[in-house]
């Protein structure tokens, strides 16, 4: 039996190791419990992301050019989501769509002449791009 400061001190040290393996031996466990999702959800998952990217860009700051990069990622995201999501969500899928290519279009009237009517127009369609994004996620909440 330990007495003392410095048998105190080990069995101070030993408590958080336990502590440690119980937290990562519960998230391991429950690490498991994620995979039941089929991988529509996973590209859900990144188009949602992606479409907040595009909606917090600071165009002041980082030029209409980082929302065309964004908007590419979020048209091969929806890609993605449309093969893992075939018939079921297709309908939700292409509104998206549309919406990102009428956001993509006001972003080049935008780019060709930069006035505040252009760039209404890309306020208006980034709404518009954002709701459909919403609504996809809406209507695939039953299955993610």
């Amino acid at each position: 039996m330990r007495t003392g400061a410095a048998g105190d001190a080990r069995d101070m040290r030993r408590i958080p190791k336990w502590i440690a393996i119980a937290a990562v031996s519960a998230l391991l466990g429950a690490g498991g419990c994620g995979t039941d999702q089929p991988p529509v959800c996973d590209s859900l998952a990144a188009v949602q992301a992606t479409m907040n990217q595009v909606r917090n860009a600071n165009v002041a700051e980082n030029g209409l050019t980082y929302l065309e990069t964004n908007l590419q990622q979020l048209k091969l995201d929806l890609r993605q989501l449309a093969t893992d999501a075939t018939a079921q969500f297709a309908p939700e899928v292409e509104v998206v769509r549309a919406a990102a290519n009428q956001f993509s279009a006001s972003l080049d009237t935008a780019r060709a002449d930069l006035d505040v009517t252009a760039l209404a127009g890309v306020r208006a369609t980034l709404g518009t791009l954002q709701n459909s994004v919403r609504n996809l996620g809406d209507a695939m909440s039953g299955t993610c």
